[in-house]
């Protein structure tokens, strides 16, 4: 999951993004807290909590968001996304779950078993998997 990298076994160094990317995500999160930046690639991708949820976005260098990633209760997902976990994962716990939504309105929903991240789309039909 974007949300928490270290918790993957990825420890990026938190970086300083562009000021048009700061300022950005400053107007759309006035009251973020625990704001960490890390550059991945040539996309700037922050970390924060907002209204008690634990997030992540991600923008381009000129502070176009693409992505952000809203943290969710397992419980919460569509009940398809939870019965492809379970058949194809057997044994497995869906350890952390999460909805993405694109800057084109596209909205997925990402769910973390066994180090992979498993993504579904808004209907609970498997895309793909993403390995950490």
């Amino acid at each position: 999951m974007m949300i928490d990298l270290s918790a993957q076994g990825k420890v990026l160094p938190q970086t300083s993004p562009p000021a048009v990317a700061k300022a950005s995500f400053e107007k759309s999160y006035p009251n973020a807290s625990k704001v960490k930046w890390e550059k991945e690639n040539a996309e700037y991708e922050v970390s924060f909590t907002s209204n008690g949820k634990g997030m992540s976005a991600v923008y381009d260098a000129s502070g176009r968001l693409k992505e952000t990633e809203t943290t969710m209760p397992v419980a919460q997902l569509p009940a398809p996304v939870k019965s492809y976990i379970a058949q194809h994962y057997k044994g497995h716990k869906i350890k952390e779950a999460a909805e993405i939504k694109y800057a084109d309105g596209t909205v997925n929903y990402e769910a973390e078993v066994n180090k992979t991240d498993v993504i579904f789309d808004l209907s609970g039909k498997f895309i793909k998997e993403d390995q950490d």
